[in-house]
């Protein structure tokens, strides 16, 4: 996710936005859960500190719904991206999510995909196409402009189909 945040970071900044992208580490043992923050803005961020009133959850490993509180702080008007094919009733979360607006919710084989089309699991980038297609907060183009930067040659490209097809493919849920 840090890098999944960080290219969110470029998208934004791309489209002449101001935008910040910064991770948060909470413990040193390996494996152990990952945040990244990423704030956009039309103007100057003078702001530091970790987001603590999130208006965006991407949620890239729908494990941390059982070991964590993901959702402390969320905006009730925000968007949720989450990597999964299961339902939310499945992932427990179908409360948390039936309080959110309709057609902010959005579940994305982002896993599947990157395997697809990357030969990885890595489901950062197909969660960003998600992201765009949800919020468009910001576009696909600068999404895949900010992939051939951060991967340029063959890896970029694999990167890019991914994210098409998860803006493609993926469609808001009703909550």
């Amino acid at each position: 996710m840090v890098s999944g945040a960080e290219m969110l970071s470029i998208s934004a900044f791309l489209e002449g936005k101001h935008a910040q992208a910064f991770p948060s580490f909470g413990s040193e043992r390996m494996g152990a859960p990952v945040v990244a923050f990423c704030r956009i803005d039309d103007k100057e961020i003078r702001l530091r500190e970790p987001i603590m009133e999130p208006d965006a959850l991407i949620i890239q490993d729908p494990t941390l719904f059982s070991a964590i509180n993901v959702f402390t702080g969320f905006n009730p008007d925000g968007f949720l991206i989450v990597n999964t094919t299961r339902s939310f009733e499945e992932l427990g979360i179908e409360e948390f999510a039936s309080q959110l607006p309709p057609g902010n919710i959005l579940a994305v084989p982002a896993t599947e995909l990157a395997m697809k089309y990357v030969r990885r699991p890595v489901p950062n980038v197909p969660l960003l196409g998600g992201f765009a297609r949800l919020t468009g907060k910001i576009s696909l183009e600068s999404v895949k402009a900010a992939i051939r930067e951060k991967f340029p040659g063959p890896l970029g490209e694999a990167n890019i189909s991914a994210v098409c097809a998860a803006y493609e493919t993926s469609a808001p849920l009703k909550s």
